[in-house]
């Protein structure tokens, strides 16, 4: 492809012309909130900066992303580890590119896309993302209602509607700042670490096993059932709205927008992303560790969160370490990946409703919309099958493979905009950083279209 990137008019883009397409800045009612220490050490400036990274975070310990990981460790042990790993090293430079892009252009993925492109593809891309964005909370309404359920013995079709109150959580975090969220944010990782780590403990997994699970065996690749849990690892990692949610937020920090001040920023964003990321791939690691430790050789059949719930608290299925306690925690961690989600995913959606057609609303209102649009098929799937969990997680994995096919309308951009002399100047790309971006994009587009053919195909 071509360095310099062409748009309508046939003439070359430049960062200015970028700027002045883009319409204000992303997020207006946050962006240059955040204050930062002028005369700092290396831990205050980044404490400062640490939160963009914890939002980014939450995508990658979605509910879709615990089925996944629990079920490969149930039933091949520790060997998809190493599919984790390279997964969230993808992750870490896809996000690091991101925050690259917001900082350096002042815009977030959103805005450059519009401003290099004509409206209809610009209202063609908005739409593909808002579905996109709405698959991703259909499986945290599933995620959420399966939780009150396990919970509070709250029928689905109930604990569906219930799901609509958050809007009332979004309300009130909108009135106390965006660090204070960055921080509400953290707290529930937080639980969710401590939940996982503590199961798992229990669990007295074997380290030498865990160790030889980082190395790759052709043995993923020569199983078929094996290799397709590997590539729902893969495709359920890397999240497209993530990449627009980072270009957004951390243009929340008062940086200085001059080189130097860019320069700095795209350092310790890039730390906080890298650190809050790795955290995501602990969990992710003792998902399955979970699953490998507690279910393998005990339990061949989970995949629903209440098959799991019913597991970790039965004693004939995973051991005299089952206990209600040990249930009643997942179940906690589940709803609380669910507000998670709700944070990130109402932002997302109004960075890329302002960024691709130019349209601002309430946080409030941007979330009731999309939860009333998204819990539709989730009522229609309770109303058809009844209380049955079987039905609206199966309606959750078809939200992952849709994610799976928008994932390359994030990614190209990002790579193309970010390798892009005329655009990012003295923060382009390296070489090797670029051409690593576009394997990256041209195999996760491959992998996913093999995921959704495998996943009908079965």
């Amino acid at each position: 492809m071509q360095e310099d990137f062409v748009i309508q008019n046939k003439k070359t883009v430049d960062t200015s012309r970028l700027l002045h397409s883009a319409n204000g800045p992303s997020l207006e009612e946050i962006n240059n909130t955040v204050s930062l220490p002028k005369q700092a050490g290396f831990w205050k400036k980044l404490l400062a900066y640490s939160g963009p990274g914890a939002l980014v975070a939450v995508g990658y310990m979605d509910p879709g992303n615990w089925i996944t990981s629990i079920q490969g460790g149930a039933q091949y042990a520790y060997s998809l580890l190493c599919i984790i790993l390279l997964s969230n090293l993808i992750a870490m430079l896809l996000q690091g590119m991101s925050a690259k892009l917001g900082i350096v252009t002042g815009m977030d993925l959103a805005q450059a896309t519009r401003a290099t492109t004509n409206k209809p593809i610009s209202f063609i891309l908005w739409i593909l993302t808002e579905l996109a964005i709405m698959a991703t909370d259909i499986a945290e309404v599933i995620g959420g209602a399966v939780a009150l359920e396990l919970l509070f013995k709250i029928p689905l079709l109930f604990g569906v509607l219930i799901t609509v109150g958050d809007v009332l959580l979004l309300l009130l975090l909108s009135q106390v700042g965006f660090r204070k969220v960055e921080a509400i944010v953290a707290t529930l990782i937080t639980t969710i670490f401590v939940v996982f780590l503590y199961e798992v403990l229990l669990g007295h997994p074997s380290a030498g096993a865990i160790l030889t699970g980082f190395i790759p065996t052709p043995r993923i690749a020569a199983n078929q059932s094996e290799l397709l849990i590997a590539l729902g690892i893969v495709g359920a990692t890397v999240m497209p709205h993530n990449l627009y949610l980072h270009s957004s937020i951390i243009q929340a920090r008062q940086y200085d927008r001059t080189d130097a001040g860019k320069k700095e920023a795209v350092h310790f964003a890039t730390i906080d992303s890298n650190l809050q990321l790795t955290i995501a791939f602990v969990v992710n690691c003792l998902l399955l560790i979970l699953g490998a430790s507690m279910f393998y050789g005990h339990a061949s059949n989970l995949g629903r969160f209440v098959d799991l719930y019913n597991a970790l608290g039965n004693s004939k299925i995973v051991g005299v370490i089952a206990s209600p306690v040990l249930s009643t925690l997942f179940a906690v961690a589940l709803l609380a990946s669910g507000q998670n989600s709700t944070i990130t995913g109402t932002l997302s959606g109004q960075i890329v409703m302002e960024g691709f057609i130019h349209l601002k609303m309430p946080l409030w209102m941007r979330r009731l919309v999309t939860r009333v649009i998204s819990i539709i098929p989730v009522l229609i799937c309770v109303i058809i099958y009844g209380n049955r969990e079987d039905a609206v997680e199966q309606l959750l994995l078809y939200t992952q493979v849709f994610l799976s096919i928008q994932l390359p309308f994030a990614i190209v951009p990002l790579t193309i905009f970010t390798s892009n002399k005329k655009i990012m100047g003295k923060f382009v790309n390296p070489a090797w950083v670029k051409y690593l971006a576009w394997a990256i994009a041209i195999v996760l587009t491959g992998l996913n279209i093999f995921l959704i053919y495998g996943t009908f195909a079965n």
